[in-house]
């Protein structure tokens, strides 16, 4: 484990899935500090607002006291900084993340030089789940059991609940 290095992951979360968890715990193994850092999300039109968001996070990474959940807007590189992150931990389920994903990192390493872009694959079983399909199959109806946690599907079925007419 890197002594005394602070890693940022950041995202929507909207929702947070086993795959985003899954990260989260590598992220753990490697960095003895970790801030999820939910985003505003100004660019996505987001299912669950900011402060639900912030809330499944924090109930999915309860388990690891070297973890923080903070809240931002603008531009990461601010919040980073600000924190004195040395590292920003990205995921990638696949190669077609990797393309935007790696655009993403030489823009981020322009912005700030002194910030290490690491790259952490989710376990196999994870590497297909998305937050955008996790939320489409619950607006649908289906089954999101296999994908988040249980808190998160219930706070899924109850969004969808007051979203669907009656």
């Amino acid at each position: 484990m890197a002594q005394n290095v602070l890693a940022v992951y950041p995202g929507t979360f909207d929702p947070i899935t086993l795959g985003h968890e899954d990260v989260v715990r590598r992220a753990t193994q490697l960095f003895e500090r970790v801030i999820v850092a939910v985003a505003a999300g100004h660019h996505k039109k987001t299912l669950f607002t900011l402060d639900e968001r912030i809330d499944m996070v924090r109930e999915a990474v309860k388990m690891y006291p070297q973890v923080q959940v903070e809240a931002f807007s603008g531009l990461l590189r601010d919040f980073v900084v600000e924190r004195g992150g040395k590292a920003m931990v990205r995921g990638l389920r696949a190669v077609t993340d990797f393309d935007y994903e790696f655009q993403l990192a030489g823009m981020n390493r322009s912005l700030m030089p002194q910030v290490e872009t690491v790259f952490l694959t989710p376990s196999d079983k994870y590497q297909f789940i998305s937050s955008t399909f996790v939320r489409e199959i619950a607006v649908l109806g289906g089954e999101v059991h296999k994908f988040v946690s249980p808190s998160v599907q219930d706070r899924l079925v109850e969004k969808v609940r007051t979203l669907t007419p009656s």
